[in-house]
């Protein structure tokens, strides 16, 4: 398989690790697109939120658990922040294994582009 997140969860690509337990491995986004952004990516390749089954529940509400335990971390979880998920191509999904966006030390408009 030539996934760029399982390469990062094998270590045979060193992300900037924020995060890691025995699920999920959290990292700083290389393009971020606010002060704080890091990527939260399950160790369990799951291609896009399509694939996810029934299974796989406890996982996706880990992502969901790991992103505000990193906001309060990084101390922006009172003011706010986002949380995003993509989903193919024109949802922009660029690397095709799930992983949350979690955004933060910045004012958020909406709509989102």
């Amino acid at each position: 398989m030539d996934c760029l997140f399982c390469k990062m969860v094998e270590r045979e690509i060193e992300p900037d690790i924020v995060y890691e337990d025995e699920h999920v491995l959290a990292f700083n986004d290389i393009d971020p697109k606010a002060p704080t952004h890091i990527l939260i990516v399950p160790k369990k390749h799951i291609a896009t939120l399509n694939d996810i089954e029934e299974a796989d529940l406890a996982l996706i509400g880990r992502l969901q658990f790991t992103a505000a335990k990193l906001a309060k971390q990084q101390g922006f979880a009172d003011n706010g922040y986002r949380v995003v998920m993509n989903c193919n191509e024109d949802g922009g999904q660029s690397v095709y294994h799930i992983h949350m966006h979690l955004m933060g030390g910045r004012h958020f408009t909406w709509p989102a582009g």
